[in-house]
């Protein structure tokens, strides 16, 4: 696993001082062993926090959940979609989350989070890790949409253009949707968990919110599923021209080299040593003759077998 990039005076931390949750972004070493201290979380924990995990998880303990959740980010100097990984930690009374990247989902929770602090409104635990959640699969399904309309102009291009640029677009993007569904299935038991432990700790209550969680994120696997069977169709659709397209151009190869086949047998006879006279001149008619009518016949064959 790749370790976690931890820097020294680049380090932005951003905290929010009040209320259940601590949000910390790009943490130091210090930072993290303090929060493991103070909480009591296990080692395991803190290791994953410093390296990248490969897979979205749920580590259940007595006083706490761990969680590890994957959500997509697309790059579009490597074309690639890469995963934002989220660590974080629930408690019966805290969440604590820890990245290192800037978000704007992950902003967009907090600013509704402090405006409910403000308020004087309760935020638990359970809430804010559905708020978290909900927005961040809320930006992945918009994410797959703006994926599906490019597809259809991919699509399009198909048909009216199959240079290399298409053909390499296409592949991009076959790669782009398997990366997210390998990105985003796993999750599927992981959120499951979650409802039933979220149930177990905080109330009947928060089961309807998971619930819906688990809807959108089988939404969210179902469009994967159909954008990949997109990309498989117009893969199939592109090697059927091709091999049309191959067939046609050996068909013409084919007919060419029955017309060249007696020229050649002509050209080799008068490249031989003959007498002049008559004879050769009979014998050049002759094989104009032959030759044309021997076309006329394959000209057609070709004609009835609807070759040409």
């Amino acid at each position: 696993m790749a370790t976690k990039k931890l820097t020294g005076t680049k380090i932005e931390k951003k905290i929010i001082p009040t209320g259940p949750w601590r949000d910390f972004i790009n943490p130091p070493l210090e930072d993290i062993d303090s929060i493991v201290a103070q909480y009591d979380f296990h080692e395991l924990d803190k290791e994953a926090i410093l390296e990248e995990n490969q897979y979205a998880r749920i580590d259940t303990y007595d006083d706490y959940l761990f969680l590890v959740l994957h959500f997509p980010k697309y790059e579009p100097t490597t074309e690639r979609y890469i995963h934002n990984e989220l660590n974080i930690f629930v408690g019966k009374d805290y969440l604590i989350s820890f990245r290192y990247y800037q978000s704007k989902t992950m902003k967009r929770v907090y600013d509704a989070y402090e405006a409910r602090l403000e308020k004087w409104e309760k935020t638990t635990p359970a809430f804010l890790l559905y708020d978290i959640i909900e927005h961040y699969l809320d930006k992945t399904m918009k994410m797959l949409e703006r994926f599906g309309k490019d597809l259809k102009i991919l699509e399009r291009e198909l048909f009216s253009s199959r240079g290399s640029d298409t053909i390499r677009a296409l592949m991009i993007r076959k790669r782009n949707i398997i990366a997210l569904k390998h990105m985003m299935k796993p999750q599927i038991g992981v959120l499951k968990m979650i409802e039933i432990r979220m149930k177990e700790r905080f109330s009947d209550e928060v089961e309807l919110y998971f619930e819906n969680l688990e809807d959108k994120l089988d939404k969210i696997f179902s469009e994967i599923q159909l954008l990949q069977e997109n990309i498989d169709s117009m893969e199939d659709t592109l090697k059927s021209i091709f091999e049309l397209e191959t067939n046609t151009t050996i068909k013409y190869l084919t007919v060419f080299s029955a017309f060249m086949l007696p020229l050649t047998v002509v050209t080799g006879g008068f490249g031989m040593n003959v007498e002049s006279g008559h004879f050769s001149n009979t014998l050049i008619a002759l094989s104009i003759a032959g030759v044309i009518l021997f076309l006329l016949i394959v000209l057609l064959l070709f004609r009835s077998k609807k070759l040409l």
